[in-house]
C-alpha cells in the first residue's frame, strides 16, 4: 500500500470503507477487503493447503459441536472498539443461523471464536499477529486461533480485554493436541495439520 493510500483510508468513515469494498470485490474476486486500525487493508485469495486446513477445522468444530458453524465463506465482521473496523476472519465460529440476515458486516456479539490461516505474504505478520488479535479482542471475541504456518504452530488466544487485548495467549506446536477455551470448548488433534504446511 502507498504512503498515499494510508492516509486517505486513515480519514475513511467506515461506511465509504464498505462502500468501495463492495465495488472492489465485485470487480475482482481474488481479493478481500479489510479496514482495521483505520488502514484499509487486501487479502489475497488464499492457496489449496490455506483451505484444506479450514475444512479439516470445519469438520472437527463440527464433530465436536453440532450446535456450531465454522463459516469460511469470507463472512465479515464489525471489529475493533466501536465496531469501527471491519474485518474477513479466514473462519468464524457462531451458533447455528447466527449470520442469518446479518449482511456483509456482522455484528461480533454471538461470535465465539475467529480463526486467521497465515498466508505467505509480506503483510502476514502485521495482519495476523498484531492488527487482527487486538481488533478482535477489543470486538469481545472469546476465542482467535492463529494457525501459524510459518512457524508450525497454533496460537489460541483467550480471556478478551478491551484495553489490552488476549489476557491468554498459548502456543502448540502442529502435531499437538491443543484445546480451544470456553465458550469453544474443543480438543483438536492437529497431527494431520503437518501435512499443510506449504
Amino acid at each position: 500500500m502507498t504512503v498515499m493510500a494510508e492516509r486517505a483510508s486513515s480519514q475513511l468513515s467506515v461506511d465509504t470503507f464498505e462502500r468501495i469494498a463492495e465495488f472492489a470485490e465485485r470487480e475482482d474476486e481474488t481479493v478481500r477487503f479489510e479496514f482495521i486500525d483505520g488502514r484499509i487493508g487486501v487479502k489475497k485469495v488464499t492457496n489449496g493447503s490455506h483451505g484444506e486446513i479450514a475444512m479439516w477445522l470445519v469438520f472437527r468444530c463440527k464433530q465436536a459441536r453440532p450446535d456450531l458453524t465454522l463459516n469460511v465463506t469470507g463472512q465479515g465482521l464489525k471489529t475493533e472498539a466501536y465496531r469501527k473496523g471491519r474485518a474477513r476472519p479466514d473462519a468464524v465460529l457462531a451458533p447455528v443461523g447466527y449470520f442469518n440476515g446479518q449482511g456483509d458486516w456482522a455484528d461480533p456479539d454471538g461470535v465465539l471464536m475467529t480463526v486467521e490461516i497465515t498466508s505467505y505474504d509480506a503483510d502476514t505478520h502485521q495482519r495476523d499477529r498484531v492488527e487482527k488479535p487486538k481488533a478482535y479482542a477489543e470486538a469481545g471475541i472469546p476465542v482467535y486461533l492463529l494457525i501459524d504456518r510459518d512457524h508450525l504452530s497454533l496460537v489460541v488466544h483467550s480471556d478478551p480485554d478491551p484495553q489490552v487485548g488476549y489476557r491468554i495467549v498459548r502456543t502448540a506446536k502442529l502435531g499437538e493436541k491443543v484445546v480451544l477455551p470456553d465458550p469453544v470448548g474443543i480438543e483438536l488433534d492437529t497431527e494431520d495439520l503437518t501435512q499443510y504446511t506449504d
